[in-house]
């Protein structure tokens, strides 16, 4: 990996000109949570820290559920960067932001049937659900913002530019942070202030991304066209790419809200001390996640040049880059973990509870990115079938182990939690030889020109 060999260098360059960046802007996203979870923590009762970990489960399922905006966005963009189709790039935008909008314009008015849902399916105490709905209804608000960043985010990621996400998930997550601290601490508000704050910052954020591709690309911008943007089988492509996506991405997010009610179910004392410690787990997506989007801009790039021996190399570097990584988030937790605890509460009680779990925030690094950055390169490759089936099999598998250990309380939800990420991984790289490696496409010698786009 690390040697003088003028392709190889290139190649550790590329990915981390596209990770770094990504590790930048997506770490601003946990702390911007983990800034939320501070602020809960230390208001008079643990019930508004509830409210937030609901109200993020749901819209875990709500906004997250549609990732396939960001994700189908970057592997198609990507591909076609790679065959230098400069006219694709920016009709694969166009489909992207019509189909958010459309998505959007359908939770706005389904509000009401999406929160009786959602609660129904919650098992939370009546305060907390008190508060969670509040936040709900002013959150959603949000939806035509947070969708369509969704898929300029994945756009440019496609383009192989990793600069723009990371300035606007800082522009949004500071807009973010300074309405938070006024409506909690200034206007004295509580979980209702952090959803006013989110929902602003994405409109903020929604305008500052329109200026950055205006001026970037404006070129590439030459009006509607529909009759391009819904050719069938790109539509057809796209929405089956989507599909598989929508559901990979709801057996992930029904295994953590899962985790979450089970939990609330335990004690109210116990959900609060897991949405601490997910805090960790989180920070720790986000950051081996800067590989992951890298692995999904270039594998797709190199697939859609057909330059498979480049495609091969690229996945192998991001596993070692990640790994690196995850280590070093394995040394952190373990040795200030503890201390770290207090960054997110000073409640002696939350303190002591989450003591004894801080083992499964230790060993998750090594185990979770070997998933994290599996998903990444199907992505790219939009080998999404097989991802789907991955992960229907993992949570099957995180669903038997909690029946086993839940006798254990909490330490078998976490136990469960960690036979679902290692799940995951072990399926996917099952998956990689058949999916990945033995892509039927001639190899072609890498060209050191530019697209075009």
């Amino acid at each position: 990996m690390f040697t003088r060999n003028p392709q190889n260098r290139n190649l550790n360059k590329r990915i981390l000109s596209l990770a770094i960046p990504n590790i930048i802007s997506n770490l601003s996203v946990p702390m911007l949570s983990a800034v939320d979870t501070a602020l809960m923590g230390r208001l008079e009762n643990e019930q508004y820290l509830g409210a937030i970990a609901i109200g993020g489960v749901i819209f875990g399922f709500v906004y997250w559920g549609f990732s396939f905006l960001r994700m189908g966005v970057t592997g198609l963009t990507a591909q076609a960067y790679g065959a230098r189709d400069s006219e694709e790039t920016t009709l694969i935008l166009k489909r992207g932001v019509m189909v958010a909008l459309l998505i959007a314009l359908l939770l706005l008015l389904l509000q009401p049937l999406i929160a009786v849902l959602s609660f129904y399916l919650m098992d939370a105490g009546p305060e907390v659900e008190m508060l969670a709905r509040s936040y709900f209804h002013i959150r959603l608000c949000a939806a035509p913002a947070t969708l369509t960043l969704h898929v300029f985010h994945g756009w440019f990621l496609g383009m192989q530019n990793a600069k723009y996400p990371m300035v606007l998930t800082i522009v949004v997550n500071l807009f973010n942070l300074v309405l938070n601290f006024f409506f909690v601490k200034v206007l004295m508000m509580t979980s209702d202030g952090v959803a006013l704050g989110t929902v602003i910052a994405q409109y903020l954020g929604l305008l500052c991304t329109i200026g950055l591709f205006l001026r970037r690309y404006r070129h590439l911008w030459d009006g509607w066209h529909l009759k391009g943007v819904l050719h069938p089988p790109a539509l057809k492509r796209f929405f089956r790419i989507g599909r598989d996506i929508i559901i990979r991405t709801f057996s992930v997010l029904f295994c953590h809200a899962f985790f979450t009610s089970k939990a609330g179910a335990l004690s109210d004392t116990a959900l609060a001390v897991n949405t601490i410690l997910m805090q960790f787990i989180h920070i720790l997506a986000y950051g081996i996640d800067g590989f992951a989007f890298a692995a999904e801009a270039l594998v797709g790039r190199y697939r859609g040049a057909r330059e498979v021996v480049t495609l091969k190399r690229s996945v192998r570097y991001s596993f070692c880059w990640a790994l690196l990584l995850s280590l070093g988030f394995s040394l952190v937790f373990g040795l200030f973990g503890t201390k770290l605890l207090y960054l997110f509460t000073d409640k002696t009680n939350l303190l002591i509870g989450a003591r004894p779990y801080l083992i499964w925030i230790a060993i998750a690094p090594p185990i979770n990115s070997i998933a994290y950055i599996w998903d990444g390169v199907f992505v790219g490759a939009t080998a999404t079938t097989a991802m789907r089936n991955s992960m229907l099999a993992s949570a099957l598998v995180f669903l038997l182990a909690y029946f086993v250990l839940k006798g254990l309380g909490n330490h078998g939800l976490w136990m469960a939690l960690t036979l679902f990420s290692a799940a995951r991984g072990a399926t996917l790289t099952f998956f990689a030889p058949k999916h990945i490696f033995s892509l039927n496409v001639p190899q072609k010698q890498e060209s050191p020109q530019k697209n075009s786009a």
